[in-house]
């Protein structure tokens, strides 16, 4: 009998799904463990495998369409195969560590896939995220080739555009002189085609567009002397070098937001439905960028880690975020998060708040300048720092009076690494 391929659990709270892409059309011929789908939940993504051989006799929920869990989002069967009845094992409902793509899929393509971009199944099948797979199709490339940098050996975007930019040699052409045409409006000349947001960037597109539209954000901006900083983090890596452990800037900042966050507890809150908490404990969100969107995986509890387990605790979650092993529920329950574009030379920047929390810090890159120290100009390293807040819960002097002791905590690092 046809089996039903079921939107499945990706988390305890998790009651509906949302189709991203099918990678498989009606008629098609599947076996156990083929890519025929792509949901989304939240934030996370994951491909629905066949759960038997057979064809896709039914799809039942188009993409963008949202789907209760436990509902039949289609059927694999055998050809000519009733889709009513349905006695066979079917898919699991609770998965409970999903694969993310690392890309987000692009909208699903009625034809049919080129040999050269079609995958290996069964055996050494080859493992491609979908947004990897349009890119090779594209192209018309094997695949089977290519190293995959994702989780179990997935091939991503990335190791796509890798491959192409390595094996793609500019092509010398002789310049011909450009026909005489009429000059066309620009309008009429442009061939931009629209698609529907979808996936992570859906949820980013709805959660930022939320977050600026119910809250009153601000954005403060200092500037904190960090060589003194920079030279204990050369130290300490240098004595913890026969460990493996290598200290980032961020770590510290991260160590620093917490001592600072104990000072003032006003900042260490969240504001939902009016109602203004504030936490006697600190969980820190560290925002991670992919290719497809940004997650915000969070550390609990990170008040009560040493400097050295909670660089670890960011190196791992960042880790399995990239690697697509992410848990839903570690990207909830934050008090404050930490975003960083110091790796784009980025300075100073706006960054958007993750309601309900009612504070985020940027941090930007950090530079060499010369600095007058007394009547000595120095080279000294500087760390620009942004703050936005929701004003409807706290106001700019404590806002303000939190930015300036995490200042001085960068500048006297002895404080935070006292705490």
């Amino acid at each position: 009998m046809a089996v039903k391929l079921i939107m499945p659990k990706l988390g305890m709270g998790m009651e509906e799904g949302t189709i991203v892409e099918w990678l498989k059309q009606e008629g098609d011929e599947v076996k156990k463990g083929d890519s025929v789908a792509v949901i989304s939940s939240d934030k996370i993504e994951k491909d629905i495998e066949a759960p038997a051989d057979g064809i896709l006799l039914k799809i039942e929920a188009s993409p963008d369409e949202v789907v209760k869990v436990g509902e039949a989002i289609g059927f694999v069967g055998a050809a000519g195969e009733e889709t009513e009845a349905v006695n066979a094992p079917q898919a699991e409902l609770h998965q409970e560590a999903p694969d993310m793509p690392e890309e987000i899929p692009a909208s699903i393509e009625q034809t049919p896939e080129p040999a050269a971009a079609k995958v290996q199944r069964n055996g050494g099948r080859t493992r491609i995220s979908p947004a990897a797979r349009k890119l090779a199709r594209e192209h018309g490339l094997d695949v089977t080739g290519i190293p995959g940098t994702g989780p179990n050996g997935r091939i991503t975007r990335s190791d796509v555009e890798r491959h192409l930019n390595h094996n793609t040699q500019p092509a010398a052409a002789a310049v011909q002189p450009a026909p005489e045409a009429d000059v066309e409006p620009m309008s009429s000349r442009s061939s931009a085609s629209g698609k529907p947001l979808a996936g992570m960037r859906k949820v980013i597109a709805e959660r930022m567009f939320d977050s600026l539209q119910t809250t009153a954000q601000l954005t403060i901006t200092m500037r904190a002397d960090v060589t003194d900083l920079m030279t204990i983090r050369q130290q300490m890596n240098e004595s913890l070098a026969e460990s493996g452990v290598k200290l980032t800037l961020t770590d510290f900042v991260a160590k620093a937001v917490i001592a600072s966050l104990k000072k003032h507890p006003e900042m260490n809150a969240t504001l939902e439905n009016g109602q203004l908490a504030l936490h006697d404990r600190v969980h820190l969100g560290i925002a991670v960028a992919l290719d497809s969107g940004l997650m915000v995986p969070v550390i609990n509890d990170a008040c009560r880690l040493s400097l050295r387990d909670l660089s670890s605790r960011i190196r791992s979650n960042a880790d399995d975020v990239r690697g697509g092993r992410i848990q839903a529920e570690t990207l909830k329950g934050s008090t404050f998060t930490i975003t960083n574009l110091g790796n784009y030379e980025v300075e100073f920047f706006t960054p958007v708040l993750n309601p309900p929390e009612i504070g985020i810090l940027g941090l930007g890159r950090a530079m060499p300048e010369a600095v007058f120290v007394g009547d000595e100009l120095q080279k000294r390293h500087i760390q620009p720092l942004s703050l936005t807040f929701d004003h409807r819960a706290i106001d700019g002097s404590p806002a303000a009076a939190f930015l300036q002791t995490l200042k001085g905590m960068l500048e006297q690092p002895y404080r935070m690494l006292a705490e």
